[in-house]
């Protein structure tokens, strides 16, 4: 992910084995990382159980926020992909019964939307 890309909010796909090594230790004992993104210093995962947002805070970065989303606590989710001007994907999700979605995030063209979506749906639609 190109640091532009990144300063600008785009999220771009983080491998599978920088993320187990990080992030090993929120994970329950039969949880699995299957994806994962990241913004210049915040991450987001997809598991087989949950999703999780790493939010570093502070000029730092030594502050971290951990939030946990049972796939269940999702009501809605949306995906717009990339068009001819607009170079960035993004995803919206609405948890429980919010009127505005609760999480946005923008993807860059190195992401696959059709499979974030693809794992979201698998979780949320069971």
């Amino acid at each position: 992910m190109g640091l532009f890309s990144g300063l600008l909010g785009n999220a771009g796909a983080v491998s599978q084995e920088q993320l187990v090594k990080e992030y090993s230790r929120l994970l329950t004992d039969s949880e699995q990382i299957q994806m994962g993104f990241k913004l210049i210093r915040d991450v987001f995962l997809f598991t087989n159980k949950r999703l999780i947002l790493v939010n570093k805070q502070g000029i730092t970065g030594s502050k971290t926020d951990y939030i946990s989303i049972a796939y269940k606590s999702i009501s809605r989710f949306s995906v717009e992909t990339a068009g001819t001007f607009d170079l960035d994907a993004e995803l919206k999700i609405w948890v429980s019964s919010e009127l505005h979605p609760s999480i946005v995030k923008q993807f860059n063209k190195s992401v696959d939307v059709y499979e974030v979506q693809k794992v979201l749906a698998y979780h949320v639609l069971g």
